[in-house]
């Protein structure tokens, strides 16, 4: 259910029971949970984590759909050991958490894990996706990582970032109408300095009547009105990887 009174990054949905696919491997300085994908075609994708960490079963899901449709996906522990916020914590205490966990501060781990995967999985071709704090993030490393073939941008916050249309590849951004994180008006603004200054492909997708965190923070069976709108999200989250990695 949503918790409207507290409309913090991620504080609505639920934490599904899922055991994963996939098996947890150390790349150097840091844990990741890595999926193979059935078929080795030589792409990956990293999944970058919400504020909730690397082991929420909801992020694993998603990776391993992702894997599911090609890509050996590894979600790496960005916060480097440090605690996830934990959905019970004292929200009044969550801006000075944040302040520890910078999306923007990723690069040495993103280095080692484009390294891993390029050595030990065999990756030549290699996009990223984000949900949340992860959305943040994937807007970072998209800006500076021209290696990237395609980033997936998953309701994340872009209020703080001046720069926002240095994109080096495509990358689809996938925000909520009702979501009380990001409002309508920064995705306006989002849209505009991209359509006047970026130079590759890119998208911007709104869906109508959903909240922060809907992607992969709702349970298929929270309301049948919901769940079109997740499938689609989730379609074009994948079709946006075929075509572009």
């Amino acid at each position: 259910m949503a918790n409207e009174a507290h409309p913090c990054p991620c504080d609505i949905g639920h934490r599904i029971e899922y055991g994963g696919l996939g098996h947890e491997v150390q790349v150097e300085h840091i844990k990741a949970y890595l999926t193979k994908s059935p078929v080795d075609a030589g792409k990956a994708v990293v999944v970058i984590q919400d504020i909730f960490g690397w082991q929420l079963p909801n992020t694993r899901y998603m990776a391993d759909m992702i894997a599911g449709n090609g890509y050996t996906t590894i979600v790496p522990d960005f916060f480097v050991g440090q605690e996830p916020w934990h959905p019970s914590g004292d929200w009044s205490t969550f801006p000075e958490w944040l302040k520890t966990k910078n999306a923007r501060k990723i690069d040495k781990e993103f280095d080692a894990v484009l390294k891993y995967l390029k050595q030990q999985c065999h990756a030549k071709r290699i996009g990223v996706v984000g949900f949340c704090w992860g959305g943040i993030a994937v807007h970072h490393v998209m800006m500076k990582y021209p290696e990237l073939r395609a980033g997936v941008s998953v309701y994340g916050i872009i209020k703080d970032a001046e720069d926002v249309y240095g994109l080096k590849n495509p990358t689809l951004f996938i925000f909520a109408e009702n979501d009380a994180v990001i409002p309508l008006e920064q995705v306006s603004s989002l849209t505009q300095k991209l359509k006047e200054h970026c130079k590759v492909e890119y998208q911007i997708k709104t869906f109508s009547g959903q909240t922060h965190g809907f992607v992969h923070r709702k349970r298929e069976d929270c309301s049948p009105e919901d769940k079109p709108y997740i499938d689609e999200a989730r379609r074009n989250l994948l079709e946006w990887l075929n075509k572009y990695v």
